[in-house]
Protein backbone atom coordinates (compact mmCIF):
# COMPACT_ATOMS: atom_id res chain seq x y z
CA UNK A 1 0.00 0.00 0.00
CA UNK A 2 2.38 2.51 1.04
CA UNK A 3 5.10 1.33 -1.78
CA UNK A 4 1.93 1.98 -4.15
CA UNK A 5 1.85 5.64 -3.32
CA UNK A 6 5.58 6.41 -3.25
CA UNK A 7 6.19 4.55 -6.50
CA UNK A 8 2.90 6.17 -8.47
CA UNK A 9 4.73 9.40 -6.84
CA UNK A 10 7.97 8.94 -8.31
CA UNK A 11 6.25 8.57 -11.56
CA UNK A 12 4.15 11.11 -11.11
CA UNK A 13 7.36 13.63 -10.09
CA UNK A 14 8.99 13.31 -13.67
CA UNK A 15 5.36 15.02 -15.26
CA UNK A 16 6.01 17.57 -12.57
CA UNK A 17 9.55 18.04 -13.35
CA UNK A 18 8.05 18.97 -17.17
CA UNK A 19 5.33 21.25 -15.80
CA UNK A 20 8.10 23.02 -14.18
CA UNK A 21 9.72 24.14 -16.56
CA UNK A 22 6.94 25.56 -18.65
CA UNK A 23 5.50 27.41 -15.81
CA UNK A 24 8.25 27.88 -13.47
CA UNK A 25 11.21 28.02 -15.77
CA UNK A 26 9.99 29.41 -18.44
CA UNK A 27 6.78 31.58 -17.29
CA UNK A 28 4.82 29.54 -20.06
CA UNK A 29 1.05 28.65 -19.43
CA UNK A 30 1.14 25.17 -21.25
CA UNK A 31 -1.75 22.46 -21.68
CA UNK A 32 -0.48 20.33 -24.11
CA UNK A 33 0.64 18.55 -21.29
CA UNK A 34 -2.79 16.52 -21.10
CA UNK A 35 -2.80 15.50 -24.52
CA UNK A 36 1.34 14.76 -24.50
CA UNK A 37 1.19 12.12 -20.67
CA UNK A 38 -1.57 10.28 -22.90
CA UNK A 39 0.71 10.48 -26.26
CA UNK A 40 3.49 9.30 -24.13
CA UNK A 41 1.43 6.19 -23.30
CA UNK A 42 0.37 5.32 -25.85
CA UNK A 43 3.30 4.94 -27.47
CA UNK A 44 4.99 3.00 -25.02
CA UNK A 45 1.98 0.47 -24.71
CA UNK A 46 2.36 0.08 -28.48
CA UNK A 47 5.89 -0.53 -28.66
CA UNK A 48 5.72 -2.70 -26.33
CA UNK A 49 2.48 -4.47 -27.78
CA UNK A 50 4.39 -4.76 -30.98
CA UNK A 51 7.70 -6.20 -29.57
CA UNK A 52 9.87 -2.98 -29.59
CA UNK A 53 10.74 -3.53 -26.03
CA UNK A 54 10.55 -1.57 -23.14
CA UNK A 55 13.46 0.46 -23.84
CA UNK A 56 12.79 1.60 -27.23
CA UNK A 57 8.96 2.20 -25.99
CA UNK A 58 10.07 4.63 -23.46
CA UNK A 59 12.47 6.76 -25.46
CA UNK A 60 9.85 7.04 -28.69
CA UNK A 61 7.61 8.02 -26.05
CA UNK A 62 9.98 10.58 -24.72
CA UNK A 63 10.81 11.99 -28.05
CA UNK A 64 7.05 12.19 -29.68
CA UNK A 65 6.27 14.07 -26.16
CA UNK A 66 9.56 16.39 -27.52
CA UNK A 67 7.41 16.88 -30.78
CA UNK A 68 4.24 17.86 -28.91
CA UNK A 69 6.08 20.11 -27.12
CA UNK A 70 7.59 21.70 -30.30
CA UNK A 71 4.44 21.90 -32.26
CA UNK A 72 3.11 23.62 -29.58
CA UNK A 73 5.99 26.45 -29.18
CA UNK A 74 5.96 26.77 -33.68
CA UNK A 75 2.14 27.63 -32.75
CA UNK A 76 3.19 30.24 -30.18
CA UNK A 77 5.87 31.46 -32.37
CA UNK A 78 5.31 31.85 -35.73
CA UNK A 79 1.42 32.38 -35.63
CA UNK A 80 2.04 34.71 -32.83
CA UNK A 81 -0.77 32.74 -30.35
CA UNK A 82 -0.41 33.32 -26.75
CA UNK A 83 1.17 30.15 -25.30
CA UNK A 84 -1.96 29.33 -23.61
CA UNK A 85 -4.45 29.00 -26.32
CA UNK A 86 -1.71 27.53 -28.67
CA UNK A 87 -1.18 24.39 -25.55
CA UNK A 88 -5.11 24.01 -25.92
CA UNK A 89 -5.31 23.37 -29.50
CA UNK A 90 -2.46 21.05 -29.39
CA UNK A 91 -3.91 19.12 -26.27
CA UNK A 92 -7.44 18.91 -28.54
CA UNK A 93 -5.89 17.62 -31.76
CA UNK A 94 -3.42 14.73 -29.38
CA UNK A 95 -6.71 13.45 -28.06
CA UNK A 96 -7.23 12.09 -31.45
CA UNK A 97 -3.84 11.14 -32.49
CA UNK A 98 -3.51 9.40 -29.15
CA UNK A 99 -6.75 7.37 -30.33
CA UNK A 100 -5.06 6.99 -33.90
CA UNK A 101 -1.83 5.77 -32.13
CA UNK A 102 -3.77 3.10 -29.95
CA UNK A 103 -5.36 1.78 -32.91
CA UNK A 104 -8.63 3.52 -33.08
CA UNK A 105 -9.23 2.01 -29.35
CA UNK A 106 -9.67 4.18 -26.40
CA UNK A 107 -8.21 1.84 -23.71
CA UNK A 108 -5.10 -0.82 -24.83
CA UNK A 109 -4.31 -3.18 -21.79
CA UNK A 110 -0.79 -4.50 -21.88
CA UNK A 111 -1.46 -8.50 -21.09
CA UNK A 112 1.03 -11.10 -21.85
CA UNK A 113 3.93 -8.91 -22.43
CA UNK A 114 7.11 -7.36 -20.57
CA UNK A 115 6.89 -4.66 -18.74
CA UNK A 116 8.90 -2.67 -16.60
CA UNK A 117 7.24 -3.24 -13.52
CA UNK A 118 7.32 -7.17 -14.51
CA UNK A 119 11.24 -6.55 -15.13
CA UNK A 120 11.94 -4.75 -11.62
CA UNK A 121 10.77 -7.82 -9.48
CA UNK A 122 13.22 -9.82 -11.65
CA UNK A 123 16.04 -7.60 -11.47
CA UNK A 124 15.73 -7.31 -7.70
CA UNK A 125 14.64 -10.95 -7.22
CA UNK A 126 16.02 -10.79 -3.41
CA UNK A 127 13.61 -8.67 -2.63
CA UNK A 128 9.79 -9.02 -1.86
CA UNK A 129 7.86 -7.48 -5.91
CA UNK A 130 6.37 -4.23 -3.75
CA UNK A 131 10.21 -3.36 -3.25
CA UNK A 132 11.52 -4.27 -5.82
CA UNK A 133 9.48 -1.71 -7.88
CA UNK A 134 9.56 0.79 -5.82
CA UNK A 135 13.90 0.61 -6.05
CA UNK A 136 13.95 0.46 -9.90
CA UNK A 137 11.18 3.44 -10.04
CA UNK A 138 13.77 5.67 -7.27
CA UNK A 139 16.61 4.76 -9.53
CA UNK A 140 15.04 6.23 -13.22
CA UNK A 141 13.60 9.36 -11.38
CA UNK A 142 17.40 10.25 -9.49
CA UNK A 143 18.87 8.85 -13.25
CA UNK A 144 16.27 11.46 -15.03
CA UNK A 145 16.72 14.27 -11.87
CA UNK A 146 19.92 13.92 -12.55
CA UNK A 147 20.21 14.25 -16.08
CA UNK A 148 18.00 17.32 -16.02
CA UNK A 149 20.04 19.08 -13.21
CA UNK A 150 22.72 19.14 -15.55
CA UNK A 151 21.12 20.09 -18.04
CA UNK A 152 19.88 23.27 -16.33
CA UNK A 153 23.55 24.12 -14.77
CA UNK A 154 25.10 23.93 -18.93
CA UNK A 155 25.10 26.94 -21.08
CA UNK A 156 21.58 25.92 -22.82
CA UNK A 157 19.77 25.05 -19.61
CA UNK A 158 20.90 28.64 -18.24
CA UNK A 159 19.62 30.82 -21.27
CA UNK A 160 16.43 28.99 -20.79
CA UNK A 161 15.94 29.76 -17.29
CA UNK A 162 17.25 33.62 -18.27
CA UNK A 163 14.04 33.52 -21.04
CA UNK A 164 11.46 32.95 -18.00
CA UNK A 165 13.09 35.40 -15.84
CA UNK A 166 13.84 38.37 -18.73
CA UNK A 167 13.28 37.76 -22.52
CA UNK A 168 14.69 40.89 -23.24
CA UNK A 169 18.27 40.04 -21.85
CA UNK A 170 18.54 37.09 -23.43
CA UNK A 171 18.23 39.25 -26.86
CA UNK A 172 20.30 41.46 -25.93
CA UNK A 173 22.58 39.03 -25.64
CA UNK A 174 22.39 37.61 -29.08
CA UNK A 175 20.21 34.83 -28.31
CA UNK A 176 16.79 34.00 -30.16
CA UNK A 177 14.22 33.31 -27.61
CA UNK A 178 11.83 31.58 -30.27
CA UNK A 179 14.45 29.10 -30.08
CA UNK A 180 14.93 28.74 -26.48
CA UNK A 181 10.84 28.27 -26.08
CA UNK A 182 11.42 25.42 -28.83
CA UNK A 183 13.99 23.83 -26.88
CA UNK A 184 12.18 24.35 -23.49
CA UNK A 185 8.82 23.51 -23.94
CA UNK A 186 9.88 20.71 -25.98
CA UNK A 187 11.93 19.07 -22.97
CA UNK A 188 8.82 20.14 -20.95
CA UNK A 189 6.70 17.68 -22.39
CA UNK A 190 8.67 15.03 -23.38
CA UNK A 191 9.43 14.42 -19.27
CA UNK A 192 5.52 14.64 -19.33
CA UNK A 193 5.39 12.18 -21.77
CA UNK A 194 7.97 9.73 -19.96
CA UNK A 195 6.15 9.76 -17.02
CA UNK A 196 2.90 9.10 -19.05
CA UNK A 197 4.96 5.81 -20.51
CA UNK A 198 6.07 4.68 -17.00
CA UNK A 199 2.66 4.72 -15.32
CA UNK A 200 0.82 3.37 -18.45
CA UNK A 201 3.29 0.17 -17.61
CA UNK A 202 2.82 0.60 -14.11
CA UNK A 203 -1.06 0.39 -13.92
CA UNK A 204 -1.53 -2.00 -17.03
CA UNK A 205 -2.88 -0.48 -19.51
CA UNK A 206 -3.10 2.94 -21.73
CA UNK A 207 -6.27 5.41 -22.09
CA UNK A 208 -6.43 8.46 -24.54
CA UNK A 209 -8.16 10.06 -21.17
CA UNK A 210 -5.12 9.76 -18.69
CA UNK A 211 -4.02 12.75 -18.80
CA UNK A 212 -6.95 14.57 -17.88
CA UNK A 213 -6.51 17.25 -15.52
CA UNK A 214 -2.71 16.52 -15.54
CA UNK A 215 -1.26 20.18 -15.30
CA UNK A 216 -3.71 21.32 -12.70
CA UNK A 217 -2.05 18.12 -10.52
CA UNK A 218 1.58 18.86 -11.37
CA UNK A 219 0.85 22.61 -10.09
CA UNK A 220 -0.46 21.54 -6.57
CA UNK A 221 2.80 19.26 -6.10
CA UNK A 222 5.09 21.89 -6.84
CA UNK A 223 3.27 24.17 -4.94
CA UNK A 224 2.94 21.79 -1.70
CA UNK A 225 6.90 21.21 -2.72
CA UNK A 226 7.33 24.64 -2.22
CA UNK A 227 6.07 24.97 1.08
CA UNK A 228 8.89 22.33 2.22
CA UNK A 229 11.66 24.55 1.52
CA UNK A 230 12.69 27.36 -0.40
CA UNK A 231 16.00 27.71 -2.70
CA UNK A 232 17.56 29.11 -5.88
CA UNK A 233 19.65 25.57 -6.87
CA UNK A 234 18.11 23.57 -9.42
CA UNK A 235 19.04 19.99 -7.76
CA UNK A 236 16.97 21.84 -4.74
CA UNK A 237 14.07 22.80 -6.97
CA UNK A 238 13.92 19.43 -8.66
CA UNK A 239 13.87 17.31 -5.33
CA UNK A 240 11.26 19.48 -4.01
CA UNK A 241 9.43 17.97 -7.27
CA UNK A 242 9.87 14.78 -5.89
CA UNK A 243 8.77 15.33 -2.42
CA UNK A 244 5.80 17.40 -3.76
CA UNK A 245 4.54 14.79 -6.16
CA UNK A 246 4.87 12.43 -3.36
CA UNK A 247 2.75 13.94 -1.02
CA UNK A 248 0.10 14.92 -3.48
CA UNK A 249 -0.19 11.19 -4.16
CA UNK A 250 -0.13 10.62 -0.17
CA UNK A 251 -3.26 13.01 -0.04
CA UNK A 252 -5.03 11.62 -2.74
CA UNK A 253 -4.67 7.93 -1.51
CA UNK A 254 -5.82 8.94 2.02
CA UNK A 255 -8.70 11.05 0.76
CA UNK A 256 -9.89 8.15 -1.67
CA UNK A 257 -9.36 5.25 1.55
CA UNK A 258 -10.98 7.71 4.60
CA UNK A 259 -12.92 10.74 2.52
CA UNK A 260 -15.93 8.62 3.02
CA UNK A 261 -15.50 9.85 6.90
CA UNK A 262 -16.67 13.60 6.02
CA UNK A 263 -18.45 12.43 2.75
CA UNK A 264 -15.43 13.09 0.30
CA UNK A 265 -16.08 10.84 -2.67
CA UNK A 266 -13.34 10.15 -5.58
CA UNK A 267 -15.82 12.71 -7.61
CA UNK A 268 -14.63 15.63 -5.74
CA UNK A 269 -10.70 15.07 -6.02
CA UNK A 270 -10.97 17.80 -8.62
CA UNK A 271 -12.22 19.91 -6.62
CA UNK A 272 -10.41 19.73 -3.77
CA UNK A 273 -6.94 19.87 -6.34
CA UNK A 274 -8.29 23.10 -7.64
CA UNK A 275 -9.13 24.58 -3.88
CA UNK A 276 -5.89 22.87 -3.12
CA UNK A 277 -3.75 25.19 -6.33
CA UNK A 278 -6.05 28.43 -5.05
CA UNK A 279 -5.04 27.95 -1.45
CA UNK A 280 -1.59 27.47 -2.15
CA UNK A 281 -1.29 30.74 -4.46
CA UNK A 282 -2.91 33.47 -1.94
CA UNK A 283 -0.55 31.45 0.95
CA UNK A 284 2.49 32.20 -1.79
CA UNK A 285 1.03 35.97 -2.54
CA UNK A 286 1.00 36.79 0.75
CA UNK A 287 4.50 35.13 1.72
CA UNK A 288 5.56 37.47 -1.25
CA UNK A 289 4.11 40.18 0.15
CA UNK A 290 5.18 39.67 3.97
CA UNK A 291 8.73 39.32 2.49
CA UNK A 292 8.80 42.52 0.77
CA UNK A 293 7.81 44.24 3.69
CA UNK A 294 10.16 43.05 5.53
CA UNK A 295 13.11 43.83 3.13
CA UNK A 296 11.54 47.41 3.01
CA UNK A 297 11.53 48.04 6.66
CA UNK A 298 15.29 46.73 6.86
CA UNK A 299 16.22 49.01 3.80
CA UNK A 300 14.26 52.07 5.58
CA UNK A 301 16.57 51.02 8.71
CA UNK A 302 19.92 50.81 7.04
CA UNK A 303 19.25 54.24 5.52
CA UNK A 304 18.48 55.41 9.11
CA UNK A 305 21.01 54.12 10.61
CA UNK A 306 23.74 55.51 7.93
CA UNK A 307 22.30 58.64 8.05
CA UNK A 308 22.69 58.58 12.30
CA UNK A 309 26.28 57.69 11.66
Amino acid sequence: MIEGIFVEGLIFSIMVMGILISYRILDFADLTCDGSFATGAAVATMCIMNGLGITVGLILAFLVGILCGMVTAEIHNRLRIPGLLAGILTMTMLYSINIRILGNRANVPLLKVETLYKVFPEVFSFMPSAFASLTGTILFVLVVKILMDLFFRADLGLAIGALGGNEQMVISQGMNPATLKLIGIGLSNGLIALSGGLLAQYQGFADANLGQGMVVQGLAAIMIGEFLFSSNRISLITLRCIFGAIIYKGLMFFGRKYGYLIGITTNDFKLLTGILVIISLAVAKTRSAASDADARKKALKRTREAKNA
